[in-house]
């Protein structure tokens, strides 16, 4: 390896490095937030879910109670769904 390119990957390091230690206060949570995340809240104290599609805001108790009586169909994460196989011919 040449000068410059060691130079070159140890800079780009460097520079990594001071971006993300500079942004790193602007990013981070404060202590407030994440003690509130660790709380579970009940269903009815959450605000209402705007759904879209015309169907408007709905509570999540609606929301949680569709799910539970129609559940999605299982499929593999990130998978298609299965092409159909047809017989005949070459």
């Amino acid at each position: 390896m040449n000068t410059s390119s060691i130079v070159f990957c140890v800079g780009s390091i460097v520079v990594s490095l001071a971006v993300a230690w500079v942004a790193f206060p602007y990013a981070a949570l404060d202590s407030e937030t994440i003690s509130a995340a660790q709380v579970p809240q009940p269903a009815e104290m959450m605000p209402d879910v705007e759904v879209g599609n015309g169907f408007g805001e709905l509570p999540v108790m609606e929301l949680m109670g569709y799910y539970v009586e129609n559940p999605p169909a299982p499929v593999a994460a990130g998978a298609a769904p299965a092409p159909e196989i047809k017989f005949g011919g070459c």
